[in-house]
Order: C-alpha cells, then structure tokens, then sequence
C-alpha cells in the first residue's frame, strides 16, 4: 500500500540543503569539529542533554556513535543530521530523527542541539524548517514529534515557529542530566507542515 511505503531514497542521499545550511549525515571525517564543538559547548548543553559517556568525546567513541547511526539507518530507525553552514563547512550543531515508527503511524520523534557559540540566532528554527520537507517527503512521514522539558524556552520557541503544536506533558518523561525529567510533548503533521 503506498500511503504506508518505505522511503524510496537511500539514506545517504539525504542532505537537504537551504537557507545557507547544509545538513547530512555524520562522517569520520567531522570528528575533530564535533568534538571540539560539543567541548566547549558541554556546560551550555548539560541541563538539556542525557549524561555523556566517559568516552563521549574520543576518536574510538565517535567511531562507535557513527557504527550505531549506520545501523539505525539500515534498519530505517533513526537519521542523524549534522548541521552545516554550507559555504564554509563549518559545524553549528545536529538534529536526529529517532524512533522511527511505520506501518499505520509513520511518525518519528526529533531531538536537536546546537553548539553554544550559535545559539539564540534562529539557526536551529532554519535548520529544521530546510529538514522538515524530506521528514515529510522522502521519508514518508504523516507525524513529527518533538519532547523539551518546561523551562527550555529557546526550544520551545524552535518548535513554535516550525509550526508544532503543543501536546501535553509527560510525566518524568526522560532521564536528562541524571534526572528524569518532565517534558512537554509537541507534534507537526504532515497536513498542518507549511513547506
């Protein structure tokens, strides 16, 4: 049945592009950057993220993150995105669809960060306005889903002006920074998405 097709694109091909960005999946090749941005952003991102492993900024942890994105992308599971000014290559930060459900809910769940030196720039809301389109198109999505906890306002305002409808809350939703924290829950469909 087509409404409940696979993507017919191959995930390496996917590299949306637009409003200056590039976003593309992570290659060896861009660890030295990520590592370097993720480090000197590590206190800015702590209150949002889960625990980094102790080996989270290695070349040897990195090329295992980088096994793992290979396999969810096999298994159509999961995309990681890299995000890029296009013109210079330089890395601001990264979007993930994860979770990645077919058959009757083709739906997906995003999670995003971006390097402290960038933020509060409106890059993250461009990026993910130029990702949308293929979540929807090549990717076949019906439902995009998003989770923040309450007080992280600058994500919540991503979220808004992408176009996301507030939800609801989850109780003690995800465990962040070794707490299990609240989260209030977003979702864009296919037919509310202003491309």
């Amino acid at each position: 049945m087509a409404l409940f097709r696979m993507p017919s694109a191959g995930p390496a091909a996917l590299a949306p592009r637009g409003n200056g960005l590039l976003l593309r999946s992570p290659q060896m090749a861009d660890y030295v950057q990520w590592a370097e941005l993720r480090e000197r952003s590590r206190t800015y991102l702590t209150p949002w993220e889960p625990i980094w492993p102790s080996d989270d900024l290695t070349r040897s942890g990195f090329r295992r993150r980088l096994r793992r994105y290979a396999e969810d992308i096999a298994a159509d599971r999961s995309y990681p995105f890299l995000v890029f000014i296009e013109s210079t290559g330089e890395m601001l930060g990264g979007i993930t669809l994860a979770n990645v459900r077919r058959g009757i809910v083709q739906a997906g769940t995003i999670g995003y960060w971006m390097g402290e030196p960038y933020a509060g720039r409106g890059i993250m809301t461009a990026a993910l306005r130029v990702l949308l389109p293929t979540l929807f198109g090549e990717l076949n999505l019906h439902r995009v889903e998003a989770a923040c906890i309450p007080t992280n306002a600058p994500s919540i305002r991503v979220l808004e002006k992408c176009g996301f409808s507030r939800e609801g809350l989850a109780r003690r939703y995800l465990c962040i920074n070794g707490v299990w924290q609240d989260h209030l829950l977003f979702g864009l469909l296919h037919e509310d998405f202003r491309g």
